[in-house]
């Protein structure tokens, strides 16, 4: 391997927050978690990262040296879907208008800083402000994502914003419409599979009328609907032979039962669940507070939370899937209130990221002598 220069401790480390550390001048940034979290990122092996479009920051969840857990931000324009490439080595962010490709710096067995992996951007495609939610690594490496605003599957273009790669076949034509809002991918192997969407509408924001039951999981091999009279749903994901998503708008994690075409709830969670990642067993599910607006009102997670006694929160719940039990929690309070995506950086103890915000992205310089 080439030599790598990677900057200095303290310029990987002037961006990392504390828990309790300040946001802005009026709000705080207050993350807490069960006692036992940090004990079980070193038992899976394993770091977290979730992203935030209403605070515009990626998060990046790891251990110190001590064992306590280390909390790294990066700051990016409505960070939406997050992508991790095979072996791990790669992170695709959807950001307001282009999807960024980040790569460990950072040689195997090696450190910077104390972080075991700092992930550097080093490709930028051009988008638009397509409001694309989430995003995958394919085999060729060229991100897939989810086009929100165009309801469709779409890849990347070297002369174009995006290539449409799918759309549901009640979707006349490609238009920037938010038609039935499209917002979940699945990989099945190193392919696209499997899409969650809100509702079979035909017509621009027409989702909106049929949040509370018209979602559906779609296989985009097959245009075949596979689950109906969702809430909301988001975040397909395929483990260990399933396909798993949230039930968003009525706070459940859960699959899909395929010989009985149903949704099968595995866990309730308390707030809006959007963002899913698997460790083992484990399913990793982002929480968010519902917004004070039409989209999260009047969903039949209201009656759910007051039946449970719960009010909704922020943060990360590590749910057996086994048992449907909440195991760890990580929970965020202050200027943080919403969550979109979810990520697990296997084999990664304490990550770290380079952002634009400061000069160190001219100092990060690392050569593929191979």
């Amino acid at each position: 391997m080439g030599d790598r220069r990677i900057p200095e401790p303290a310029a990987i480390a002037r961006d990392a927050v504390e828990s309790q550390a300040p946001a802005t001048a009026d709000e705080k940034f207050a993350l807490t978690s069960s006692r036992h979290f940090p004990d079980w990122l070193a038992r899976m092996g394993t770091s977290l990262a979730f992203t935030t479009y209403q605070a515009g920051k990626v998060f990046f969840i790891g251990l110190r040296g001590e064992g306590r857990l280390a909390v790294f931000e990066r700051s990016f324009a409505r960070c939406m879907g997050l992508g991790v490439a095979a072996g791990g080595r790669s992170l695709a962010l959807a950001t307001q208008y282009q999807l960024l490709r980040f790569d460990n710096i950072v040689p195997a067995g090696q450190a910077s800083g104390g972080n075991d992996a700092v992930f550097a951007p080093h490709v930028a495609w051009i988008t638009g402000d397509v409001d694309a939610h989430d995003v995958a690594f394919p085999a060729d490496g060229r991100p897939v994502f989810v086009n929100t605003l165009f309801s469709c599957l779409a890849t990347v273009s070297e002369g174009h914003s995006f290539r449409p790669l799918w759309r549901p076949p009640f979707i006349g034509k490609l238009a920037p419409e938010d038609r039935c809002h499209l917002n979940g991918l699945a990989m099945d192997g190193d392919r696209p599979r499997y899409v969650t969407l809100v509702a079979r509408s035909d017509v621009a924001d027409g989702w909106r009328d049929r949040r509370a039951d018209g979602g559906l999981l779609m296989d985009v091999t097959t245009d075949e609907v596979l689950l109906e009279g969702l809430s909301m749903p988001h975040s397909p994901r395929v483990h260990e032979g399933k396909v798993w998503l949230l039930n968003s708008g009525t706070g459940e994690l859960g699959f899909l039962d395929r010989a009985a075409a149903k949704f099968v709830a595995v866990a309730f969670c308390p707030g809006y669940a959007r963002g899913l990642a698997f460790v083992g067993p484990y399913a990793v599910v982002g929480l968010s507070l519902a917004r004070d607006n039409r989209t999260f009102q009047g969903l039949p997670l209201d009656a759910a939370l007051a039946a449970h006694g719960a009010t909704a929160r922020c943060g990360l719940l590590v749910i057996d899937t086994r048992s449907g039990d909440t195991v760890e929690w990580l929970r965020l309070e202050g200027v943080v209130r919403e969550l979109f995506d979810v990520a697990v950086l296997p084999g990664v103890r304490n990550p770290a990221a380079i952002g634009f915000r400061t000069d160190e992205v001219h100092r990060v310089i690392s050569i593929d002598d191979e």
